[in-house]
């Protein structure tokens, strides 16, 4: 389930397959529901009203989205597959088109004209097998896994760079014994679906985002930085895709790295981490030269450990769960 804030300041809350729903801003109702109603592979597939998997705003208010399709890989699943911008508003009477950037899986071998989704489309028209961009993503990278290739891949969530330039994350099948080592590749995709370059400097295995499974990527696309936090280290890069600045966790400093989930940018450029077990935001901001990060992060981190320490005298949280009587619950 992802979630994002649209142009309007209407919460967009999206889920697999293809599922959104539009939140008042002040959470008070729900404005709208894109329900794909479709079930497979535990019950059959019903007319509905998708919209997208996912969905993030560039800074004019494009919307970057993925869209999941049926038989990807050959699966009786439905799975996320298709990435896409819309221009547009995003409201209950608008449901702007997606145009078909890149795909992983460049033919699903299960779809068929019952799949097709009007609004999801490339030259014009609905993104179907024979009409898609080619080559996909995994044509493009087939050769850096000799061993199976990129098949049964999966996407991660996309997040723009700028208005016409996006980091896709993609990464090689998922093994049940571990897949560190396994390879992976945050591809720079502009929005005539080309893949201008990738996000260099991670090793497969000494950087490896399959241990814990830590997908996230996040993006200022103000600045042009993007970021990424695994158990590895903290990465950022520029808008060409070098490397500036990685965070080790193997070292004393930034080993508390280790404990927390990079969620997003705020609109100021500045990281959001979400500690694992004791559920509080940390937010660092981050300086104009990515080079100067590793100092921000080290005083963002002792600036938690003190903080942290006076809320637990304020508010006694019982196994790091913050609640109090008196504080407003919203329900929807």
């Amino acid at each position: 389930m992802t979630l994002c804030v649209l142009p309007d300041g209407t919460l967009a809350v999206s889920a697999r397959p293809n599922n959104t729903t539009l939140i008042a801003s002040d959470l008070s109702r729900v404005v709208a529901v894109y329900d794909s109603k479709d079930r497979r592979p535990f019950g059959g597939v019903a007319p509905g009203d998708a919209y997208a998997t996912s969905i993030s705003v560039t800074p004019s208010g494009r919307l970057l989205c993925t869209v999941a399709e049926y038989g990807v890989w050959d699966s009786a699943s439905v799975i996320t597959n298709v990435v896409g911008v819309a221009d547009g508003a995003l409201t209950a009477s608008s449901k702007p088109a997606i145009e078909a950037l890149t795909s992983l899986d460049p033919e699903p071998a299960r779809h068929t004209d019952i799949d097709l989704h009007a609004h999801v489309t490339y030259k014009g028209a609905p993104v179907s097998p024979a009409n898609r961009p080619r080559p996909a993503l995994t044509e493009l990278v087939a050769d850096e896994d000799r061993l199976s290739g990129w098949r049964y891949s999966h996407l991660g969530r996309p997040v723009p760079l700028a208005d016409d330039l996006f980091v896709v994350p993609a990464y090689a099948k998922t093994f049940r014994a571990g897949s560190r080592g396994q390879p992976f590749v945050f591809a720079l995709i502009n929005d005539e679906g080309q893949m201008t370059g990738r996000l260099d400097g991670m090793h497969a295995w000494r950087d490896s985002p399959f241990t814990g499974l830590c997908y996230n990527l996040a993006a200022d696309p103000h600045r042009g930085h993007a970021f990424h936090l695994n158990r590895y280290g903290l990465y950022a890069w520029n808008r060409a895709g070098a490397l500036r600045a990685k965070l080790d966790t193997a070292t004393k400093a930034f080993k508390p790295l280790t404990h927390f989930t990079l969620t997003t940018c705020t609109p100021a450029g500045d990281l959001l981490l979400i500690h694992n077990k004791q559920h509080l935001i940390l937010r660092v901001p981050v300086p104009e030269d990515l080079t100067e990060l590793p100092s921000a992060v080290e005083e963002a981190l002792r600036g938690y450990a003190r903080q942290r320490t006076a809320l637990k005298k304020q508010w006694a949280p019982v196994n790091w769960h913050w609640t109090e009587a008196s504080a407003p619950v919203h329900r929807l």
